[in-house]
């Protein structure tokens, strides 16, 4: 199974032009990757505008309905990641810095209530992240959970850490999520676990025997992640997300050429990819409408 990360929140089209940043251009970009073999596709959203993340649920609603409308079969998956990042202020550490986006768990996830995608993210842990700290609290994880269970969505439990996992297992344990469950392995991002084998070894064999695991390296990582994951009977994310560049020095000239170089090595590997309706059929989701 492919996910792809279409434009996140961290990466600018400066360092790469085809990162897209309208709705249009987000939902067009996600439209071209579910047609190259990608049958999940993570959405973040921008301000038009300026280009810089945003929550606004308007945005997510012209993403969302445009790949629905479309002939192609997507399973959308809407992140909760934005709202959380922490910067303490210069003068006063416990006043909030202008670019801290820490908000309430019902606003950040907002959007998948109004929306009802079929996954959205929840990260478990909160951790530096480049030159701030990326907040989550229990009590807001959980409260997201419990939510995010009770609209129908299932949860892509996204952990950055070992650590992350332990909550997780928590989570399913208490209810707060349902079992079998699904994780995103997370790896190579500054303050988090590193891509290696050996992390996603370890992480892999902490996720409870039912849980089904995707992963995803950052940058020089991205694709030799995605053959180490076959390896370990996991699954696969890339994007634009979590990397601009398609070879060395090559800078990515869409998401479907991602997923296009994904969907050849693990046909190198001799596996085949999943369509949308197969990957539905393994996470137990029902495709809306």
């Amino acid at each position: 199974m492919i996910a792809c990360a279409l434009t996140g929140a961290a990466a600018s089209p400066d360092k790469n032009p085809a990162l897209p940043v309208t709705p249009e251009q987000i939902a067009e970009s996600g439209i071209a990757a579910a047609k190259a073999g990608a049958a999940i596709i993570h959405i973040h959203v921008r301000d038009p505008k300026t280009g810089a993340p945003s929550m606004a649920l308007e945005y997510y609603r012209e993403v969302v309905d445009r790949i629905r409308s479309s002939s192609v079969d997507a399973i959308i998956n809407l992140t909760t990641g934005a709202g959380a990042r922490f910067v303490p202020g210069a003068g006063d550490p416990k006043v909030a810095d202008p670019r801290s986006t820490l908000t309430t768990p019902a606003e950040r996830i907002g959007h998948v209530i109004a929306l009802k995608p079929e996954i959205c993210s929840l990260d478990l842990g909160s951790m530096n992240m480049g030159n701030f700290v990326f907040i989550n609290a229990v009590p807001h994880v959980e409260e997201m959970a419990i939510a995010i269970r009770d609209a129908g969505v299932k949860p892509e439990l996204e952990v950055f850490d070992p650590s992350h996992i332990l909550l997780a297992q928590k989570l399913i344990k208490s209810g707060h999520v349902t079992s079998p469950s699904l994780a995103q392995i997370c790896l190579g991002v500054g303050g988090g676990a590193p891509a290696t084998p050996e992390t996603m070894i370890y992480m892999r064999n902490l996720l409870p025997p039912d849980c089904t695991w995707f992963t995803f390296g950052v940058g020089q990582h991205q694709f030799p992640m995605v053959a180490q994951a076959l390896l370990l009977g996991g699954h696969v994310r890339v994007g634009m997300e979590d990397n601009l560049y398609l070879a060395r020095g090559q800078l990515a000239p869409s998401n479907a050429a991602l997923v296009e170089k994904a969907v050849r090595i693990i046909e190198v590997m001799g596996e085949d990819v999943a369509t949308a309706a197969e990957t539905r059929a393994a996470l137990g989701l029902k495709k809306p409408g």
